[in-house]
């Protein structure tokens, strides 16, 4: 069964793009640590389970998909420090270059879900959450929940996310928040114009394999989608 979801994956990325590479100072740990870890191995595998997936390459640190273009806090779009407080640059990009970043590989990805969003009954924003809340976090030094869905704004009916909330909980076994830490970020408030959104972030807490987190999740939105239908 193919599920009518569109899956937004926008972190799972590791690239530093050409533009940027002789100036950015992190290293593969830096940027791997500013991301969504484990991403790529829970959310990707899902692609033929759904009718459509977006993701992209690209580290977060470098260019952040779940941001507005004109964002440009020091963990805005193109940002100057990660989540950790690690400088991204030897020295700043030029205008020239932010604008390069945007049109290539920000703007596209959004056209994309656009795109997407014809005929498809839920996006899905998906992320990996730090165990703890790093500083820039808005619950910095804190302990997270194992999940945290998101609705900010109005992006899906409350009763959509509190079922989906209890299916996850029946199936991971484990409390799951509603929009805490968490309210959702740009993703689902700018295309929720367009479709229901939900965001999702899933722990990185090693309390399951990233295989049984992927296939979990896969449960859960398979429960909630037959539950609704039927």
């Amino acid at each position: 069964m193919t599920l009518p979801f569109l899956l937004s994956v926008p972190h799972a990325g590791l690239k530093v793009p050409s533009e940027v590479k002789d100036i950015c100072r992190l290293d593969q740990q830096d940027i791997i640590e500013d991301g969504d870890s484990g991403a790529a191995e829970i959310y990707l595998p899902l692609e033929k389970h759904v009718a459509a997936l977006v993701s992209s390459p690209i580290a977060r640190a470098i260019v952040d998909m779940n941001r507005s273009e004109d964002d440009r806090r020091k963990d805005g779009v193109i940002k100057s420090h990660t989540c950790w407080e690690v400088p991204v640059y030897k020295r700043p990009p030029t205008e020239e270059t932010i604008g390069i970043l945007i049109e290539k590989y920000h703007r596209p990805y959004h056209q994309k879900i656009s795109r997407h969003s014809i005929e498809i009954y839920l996006g899905i924003d998906c992320h990996t959450m730090a165990e703890m809340g790093p500083p820039v976090g808005p619950d910095s030094g804190l302990k997270r929940p194992r999940i945290c869905l998101s609705n900010g704004d109005g992006t899906c009916p409350q009763g959509w996310i509190e079922s989906l909330a209890q299916c996850f909980s029946d199936i991971y076994k484990t409390a799951v928040s509603i929009n805490h830490p968490f309210q959702g970020g740009y993703t689902i408030r700018s295309h929720g114009k367009e479709i229901p959104w939900i965001q999702i972030e899933l722990s990185r807490e090693k309390i399951l394999s990233l295989e049984e987190k992927s296939f979990r999740l896969l449960e859960g939105l398979t429960a909630w989608h037959e539950k609704k239908y039927r």
